[in-house]
């Protein structure tokens, strides 16, 4: 305003009285977003003084549903010595459920601790939980409202733990929770930066004792993801996002470059099942794919929408159950996926699927 007014008017301490006016205006106060670096200083917490006395807790929701009914996954960890437990639970479970998890999971094995750090999920503020807390004497510390810094330290560990639950569904195939118990012992197995040793090292002295023949480790050729362009090079590209699957990979490929497109994009050669997608991707959508004899690379027909998303599609019934209620019966069909084993068939509402897809109950 004050660049506005200075070509045709001018008075005495004009810039300072133009720029007071405009900090009252209550309308500029409301819409304007602020272009100031935050205000406050982060409060960090207290430090635990012993092991799984104080604890920070999350849930990671979403995940694809199991044969056994698992669709959640409750992330335990001690703020101190980094060691973290993984519980698979159900969506539908009451709060006096969790609280009986609680019990088995974390009390029989490490006592009560002192304080508790979450978010401000529902099953963590309900009457119960809190009334749960203040008897054995634990205190609750929650984090403030999109303040997810708080309780950064389990968020950190969620994506790991979903990393590791993809590698585990891709390499092993079947359910994500059959494979639970041995991310949680490789978690807490593993070298952390944070401590300079293995959770487990921190808990019982050294690490235990697993698969892997350490002395052998350095004859082996471990490869990782290299970042990082050249042209010529192939690369893995095309982020992949599955509506229903939350544990689908984050990239497919490996593709041809054929050309760079200015200095940030590549075009790639894709295959006929990606032919609705755009073949020019920018550099921040890629990933470098380190080669090896070993990668068997196989394009399963997929139908990809221009979002690149696609629908999963059923391919049969397996079988078909009818669940009580206390008022009403539900009919329920467990449905084999299209690109996916039996161990991942899922139960379906009889219902929708007969809406959706009633090809599936022609005789």
């Amino acid at each position: 305003m004050y660049q506005d007014l200075r070509s045709v008017y001018w008075w005495k301490n004009m810039k300072r009285e133009v720029a007071d006016f405009v900090s009252r205006c209550l309308v500029c106060q409301q819409v304007k977003a602020p272009r100031q670096r935050p205000a406050g200083l982060l409060q960090p917490l207290s430090v635990p003084g012993w092991k799984w006395e104080s604890v920070s807790m999350d849930s990671i929701t979403g995940l694809p549903r199991t044969l056994k009914g698992y669709t959640v996954i409750w992330v335990v960890v001690d703020r101190i010595m980094k060691s973290a437990h993984f519980v698979s639970v159900k969506s539908t479970y009451t709060a006096s459920k969790w609280g009986q998890l609680y019990m088995t999971e974390i009390v029989r094995l490490h006592g009560v601790p002192v304080s508790i750090v979450s978010d401000r999920d529902a099953r963590f503020t309900s009457k119960f939980w809190k009334g749960l807390q203040l008897a054995l004497g634990t205190r609750l510390d929650f984090s403030t409202a999109l303040h997810h810094q708080t309780d950064g330290q389990t968020e950190r560990l969620n994506q790991v733990l979903e990393d590791m639950s993809r590698a585990c569904v891709l390499e092993f195939s079947g359910s994500w929770d059959s494979h639970l118990h041995l991310m949680e012992f490789a978690y807490n197995n593993s070298y952390q930066a944070t401590i300079g040793m293995a959770p487990f090292e921190a808990l019982y002295g050294k690490c235990c004792r697993s698969s892997v023949c350490w002395g052998e480790v350095g004859e082996q050729m471990m490869l990782g993801p290299e970042h990082g362009l050249s042209e010529g090079s192939t690369y893995e590209g095309c982020s992949k996002v599955r509506e229903e699957r939350k544990l689908s990979p984050r990239f497919v490929g490996p593709f041809e470059i054929l050309e760079r497109i200015g200095p940030v994009a590549y075009r790639l050669a894709l295959p006929p099942s990606l032919s609705v997608v755009h073949d020019v991707f920018h550099v921040s959508m890629l990933r470098r794919y380190v080669a090896d004899p070993t990668h068997e690379v196989d394009f399963e027909p997929l139908q990809i929408s221009e979002n690149l998303s696609y629908e999963e599609q059923p391919v049969e019934i397996l079988a078909r159950e009818v669940k009580k209620l206390r008022s009403r019966e539900i009919s329920l069909v467990k449905v084999l996926w299209r690109n996916h084993g039996v161990e991942e068939a899922t139960c379906e509402r009889e219902k929708d699927m007969r809406a959706q897809h009633p090809e599936l109950f022609e005789d």
